[in-house]
């Protein structure tokens, strides 16, 4: 099972940030960038159910399209300005520390099931 601290972290940031996309979807690239955004959550419902809780295999649906939005953000960035421009930035933030826990958690979590 996941710490409390992260359930709090899932919750009150990286939820609503990833969540906070879809306000964006007439910007340049929202779209996609909303599908990558949200695309990551919606994966873990099976994940969550199959493991009856939060457990470090709900790190594995965000490794893909987050590694892939987290990249996009830095090297393609969609011209934004004023409120998207922030969003991004947050966005990026608070992704890429999702992605410093999820490589990590996925390695944990596939060594645990091999033995």
């Amino acid at each position: 099972m996941l710490p409390a601290w992260v359930k709090i972290w899932m919750a009150l940031i990286l939820v609503p940030v990833n969540l906070t996309s879809l306000f964006f979807l007439g910007e340049p690239k929202g779209a996609w960038i909303a599908f990558l955004a949200c695309i990551g959550m919606l994966a873990n419902a099976p994940v969550l159910l199959h493991q009856r809780g939060f457990t470090k295999a709900l790190s594995i649906p965000h490794l893909i399209p987050w590694t892939l939005l987290v990249v996009w953000i830095l090297v393609a960035r969609p011209a934004a300005g004023g409120a998207y421009d922030t969003y991004l930035t947050v966005l990026l933030i608070v992704n890429a520390i999702s992605l410093l826990f999820d490589y990590p958690d996925t390695y944990t979590w596939l060594r645990s099931r091999s033995r």
